[in-house]
């Protein structure tokens, strides 16, 4: 087989690929995927919070404030249309990591200015 056919043929794999996975995501109810999304989004920020096996080097507030901001606007956004029972668990799994965000912090941010806060309201 030369490189050019070995190329191609890798390319239709990697197309098949593309479109198997296009075809299993049309099949995935969108409240499995946004809920889905968010537990990333909170296992990511609570590593970097602080909240893992080595908060002494996985702490990262910064990159934690970006997750929680995101994480804060997916719920937000999202909770009329997944229903009650998960909008309640993501809530609470905001909330706890907004309260541990703000124990970390060395300087605090004021009420209503931590992170996600704009999309959820003053958490204390």
């Amino acid at each position: 087989m030369s490189d050019t056919s070995a190329e191609s043929g890798d390319q239709y794999y990697d197309e098949e690929g593309v479109a198997d996975a296009v075809r299993d995501i049309a099949e995935v109810p969108a409240v499995e995927v946004i809920t889905t999304t968010a537990v990333h989004l909170m296992s990511a920020a609570a590593v970097k919070v602080g909240l893992a096996d080595d908060p002494e080097r996985q702490t990262d507030l910064d990159e934690a404030r970006k997750l929680i901001d995101a994480l804060a606007g997916l719920v937000t956004a999202s909770a009329q249309h997944i229903g009650d029972q998960h909008a309640r668990s993501l809530r609470d799994g905001l909330r706890s990591l907004q309260l541990a965000f703000r124990e970390a912090s060395t300087i605090p941010d004021e009420i209503g200015k931590g992170p996600g806060e704009k999309y959820t309201g003053p958490v204390s």
